[in-house]
């Protein structure tokens, strides 16, 4: 970690956790995790940011409509607010994503905050060259944060135990590490980090 580190953390939302209703199994275990993170990137001074899926009710990202996913997320509902567990600190940037009716926006690159600043604006206005990433789902909307921070010229970490995968087909996960690694991608973990 360095002074022009900050940290993500990718769509950690109720209905990802058990009983939601796009659950990644055993996707609040990694909440206490996610908390160190935040700790200790708020005891550096670092920024943290936490992106949310924040879809309308009809939206092409819904089976209903043509998509593959059941309706989750939905922006105001109790299943979009964060884990109820998740220690965000005060001066967390909020940036939400996925909330026009074709956008599906895996990424947290494609959020935007409350004034419609996009995230790629946001770190380069902080001066970011490096990013630490955790949260849900690792063979999705991780992944594709982590490849599109690269894609920008950022240096990514992926913080390997604040991370769960949803698996919809067997080996997701693991396939999406390997693409992630094989991008240029590292990978830590929070005794790596605090030490």
């Amino acid at each position: 970690m360095t002074d022009d580190s900050a940290l993500i953390i990718v769509d950690l939302q109720n209905d990802f956790c058990p009983g939601g209703a796009l659950a990644v199994r055993e996707g609040d275990l990694i909440v206490p995790a996610a908390n160190r993170y935040i700790a200790l990137f708020t005891a550096h001074g670092l920024p943290v940011f936490a992106s949310r899926d924040w879809h309308p009710p009809v939206t092409s990202h819904f089976k209903e409509f043509g998509g593959i996913w059941p309706p989750h997320c939905i922006r105001g509902t109790d299943g979009a607010a964060f884990h109820p567990l998740l220690q965000l600190p005060p001066d967390a940037v909020v940036v939400s994503k996925g909330m026009g009716y074709s956008h599906d926006d895996y990424s947290a690159f494609q959020a935007r905050d409350d004034d419609g600043q996009p995230l790629p604006d946001l770190l380069a206005g902080l001066g970011v060259k490096r990013v630490y990433v955790c949260g849900l789902a690792t063979d999705y909307c991780v992944k594709e944060t982590v490849l599109e921070a690269l894609r920008h010229g950022l240096e990514a970490t992926v913080l390997s135990d604040a991370i769960r995968g949803v698996e919809l087909a067997p080996g997701d996960t693991h396939r999406a590490l390997e693409a992630m690694h094989d991008a240029g991608a590292r990978s830590a973990t929070i005794t790596e980090l605090e030490q």
